[in-house]
């Protein structure tokens, strides 16, 4: 009997915020420019990219901003992850808010959903800005990941909290720390992490997109976090060495530079948006 391949799980409309590039600003082209963005595992856009998003738009961008499955207000999948999948909705959710060409920036996990999503969709995808990411995990991830993984399964808010706390944020910028924002960091609530936290660490667990990379001819700018406790720097300087003419930069911070150098990692990304005219 011939065995029928099992459908890959259908993924619930993606809840998307589509922020206008300010209308004071003038494009280089007649039409603004489109940004995409693809948020972190256990992460959200307002988590990832609150900050930066004001920052596209009044420098003429017009942004479209997905949350995955199980974050911000999108319902949690009913099965696993897939990184097509997951690239293929994100891209859609651009072409259905009107924006056909766009630079993605992704952030960890969505380095990799950039990627494949520049892969599938090369006549979409005009440059990308890929920060703290990888191709795919190496053993240290992987017990990161694993370790992530049985918190949640367990319910142990607490220890995830801390786990990510501690993979996080660079030792410098967790002992500096006030109290209380010490505090909020390692809550313990169950509403902490999250819906999808499981499926999405899941899926970098399970990423590897080593044979899209020499494909990529957009420009693209990668920034490694060197203090990174969680994707070591050397994953980001794998992903520019094999992308061909893909620009390198640094930040000397752990794995959320949005939280410890958020100026320095926005000026990276507009200064490269407008250099490139993207």
């Amino acid at each position: 009997m011939t065995k029928i391949p099992a459908a890959a799980p259908r993924l619930p409309a993606l809840s998307t915020s589509v922020t206008p590039a300010d209308p004071d600003t003038t494009p280089a082209t007649p039409t603004p420019h489109g940004i995409l963005l693809a948020h972190g595992a256990t992460g959200s856009i307002d988590g990832n990219y609150g900050a930066l998003i004001p920052a596209l738009a009044a420098t003429g961008h017009t942004v479209v901003a997905p949350d995955y499955p199980g974050s911000g207000r999108t319902p949690r999948a009913d099965g696993p992850l897939e990184l097509d999948a997951l690239a293929d909705a994100v891209v859609a959710e651009a072409v259905a808010a009107g924006v056909e060409t766009f630079t993605l920036i992704g952030f960890s996990l969505g380095t990799a959903v950039s990627v494949r999503a520049a892969a599938r969709h090369p006549e979409r995808v005009r440059g990308l800005v890929l920060t703290a990411g990888l191709a795919r995990p190496d053993h240290r991830a992987d017990i990161w990941l694993d370790l992530w993984l049985r918190l949640l399964e367990r319910g142990d808010y607490a220890g995830f909290a801390q786990a990510r706390a501690l993979s996080g944020l660079s030792p410098q910028a967790l002992n500096a720390l006030p109290p209380a924002e010490l505090a909020a960091l390692l809550d313990d609530s169950p509403d902490g992490p999250p819906a999808g936290s499981a499926e999405q660490t899941a899926l970098v667990k399970n990423v590897d997109t080593t044979g899209d990379l020499a494909g990529i001819t957009v420009p693209t700018l990668v920034i490694a976090t060197t203090l990174d406790q969680l994707i070591h720097p050397s994953h980001s300087r794998y992903l520019a060495d094999h992308i061909p003419g893909a620009e390198y930069a640094e930040i000397a911070t752990g794995h959320v530079p949005m939280a410890e150098r958020p100026e320095e990692w926005e000026g990276l990304i507009l200064k490269f948006l407008d250099e490139r005219g993207l």
